[in-house]
C-alpha cells in the first residue's frame, strides 16, 4: 500500500516528467540532438552554394538542436587542403572529378550528386541591345562584358560556352571588359555599360540582383560539363557518422532541395537533375 510520503514523492517525479516533455514538444531539437553523439557539425561547401546552405543549414539546427559550423569558399582552394591535411567532416564540391579525388585518397566516405548550376545571358531591363540568343554576342556593336578573369571555373566556363557556339573570336572583339569578379561585373549590366553577359544563373537570384537584369536562356548543348556539377559527401574525419548522415539526407530531402532551387540551381532530386546525374555520370566511385 502506497504511503502518503511515496505518494508525494510520485506525484513530484511525474510533474518533472511531464514538464521535460512538454519542454521537448517546445523544443523539438532538444529530442532529436539526443540522437547524435555530437552536438555540432562541421560543414564546408564551395562559395557559390553559400546562400541556399546558410538557409537549409539554419532549419537543420532549429529542428535538431545541433549547431552546423558551415565555411563556404573557393572549391578548388578547399579541395586542394582536404587532399593535404585539412579535416572537416561534410564536403560539399563543384566539379564531379573533385568529389572522385576525395574518395580515390580515402578522404571522403561517400559522395551524392547535390545540384547542378546553369549558364544563361543577362542584359540590362528592357534589353536595349535586343539580345534574344547567344549568338547575338557577335553581333558588331554590341558591348559586351564577361568573367573572362575569374577564377576556374568561371571565365573557362564562359570561354567554353562562347568556343561551342563558334563565336569566341566576334564576342572577344565586342568585349569591352574582362571582369576578374562576377560580383563587380553584374552592376555594370544593370546600370547598362555593358549590353550582355553570360552567367550562373543562380547569381540572378541573389538578393542584390533579383529582378535587375533580363534573364535569357542558353542551350543546355553549349555547357561546359566539368563546372556544371555539385556533389555532397562525408569525409572520414566525422566525429559522429549517425550525424553526418542525418544532415546530408536532410541536405538531399525534397525540402531542402527545393531551397537549392529557389536560390537558383537544378535540384539533384528533380526530373531534370534525375536526367543530368545520368549524362554526366554522377556516381560515386
Amino acid at each position: 500500500m502506497e504511503n502518503k510520503q511515496d505518494g508525494v514523492k510520485r506525484r513530484t517525479f511525474l510533474k518533472a516528467a511531464m514538464a521535460s516533455i512538454g519542454a521537448a514538444a517546445l523544443m523539438p531539437g532538444l529530442m532529436s540532438a539526443a540522437r547524435f553523439q555530437s552536438d555540432s557539425l562541421q560543414v564546408w561547401s564551395c562559395g557559390g552554394l553559400s546562400d541556399a546552405f546558410m538557409e537549409a543549414n539554419n532549419l537543420y539546427e532549429q529542428r535538431n538542436g545541433i549547431q552546423i559550423n558551415y565555411t563556404g569558399a573557393f572549391a578548388g582552394a578547399l579541395g586542394k587542403s582536404l587532399l593535404g591535411g585539412a579535416v572537416t567532416e561534410v564536403f560539399a564540391g563543384r566539379v564531379l572529378q573533385l568529389a572522385k579525388n576525395l574518395r580515390e585518397a580515402n578522404k571522403m566516405l561517400y559522395f551524392r550528386p547535390l545540384c547542378f548550376t546553369e549558364y544563361v545571358l543577362i542584359t540590362p531591363l528592357g534589353n536595349p541591345g535586343g539580345i534574344q540568343s547567344v549568338q547575338d554576342l557577335a553581333r558588331p556593336g554590341v558591348r559586351v562584358i564577361l568573367p573572362l578573369g575569374a577564377s576556374p571555373p568561371g571565365g573557362d566556363a564562359v570561354m567554353g560556352i562562347l568556343k561551342k557556339a563558334n563565336i569566341e573570336k566576334a564576342v572577344l572583339t565586342n568585349t569591352i571588359e574582362k571582369e576578374s569578379c562576377v560580383i563587380k561585373m553584374i552592376p555594370k549590366i544593370i546600370s547598362g555599360e555593358g549590353m550582355a553577359s553570360i552567367v550562373e544563373r543562380r547569381l540572378t537570384r541573389m538578393t542584390r540582383f533579383a529582378g535587375q537584369v533580363e534573364v535569357i536562356p542558353i542551350p543546355e548543348v553549349l555547357f561546359p560539363p566539368g563546372p556544371l556539377t555539385f556533389t555532397i559527401g562525408v569525409m572520414k574525419y566525422a566525429k559522429d557518422r549517425a550525424l553526418a548522415d542525418d544532415y546530408v539526407n536532410f541536405i538531399c530531402s525534397d525540402e531542402s532541395q527545393a531551397i537549392f532551387e529557389r536560390h537558383g540551381f537544378i535540384p539533384a532530386a528533380s526530373e531534370k537533375g534525375r536526367t543530368l546525374i545520368e549524362k554526366l555520370g554522377v556516381k560515386d566511385v
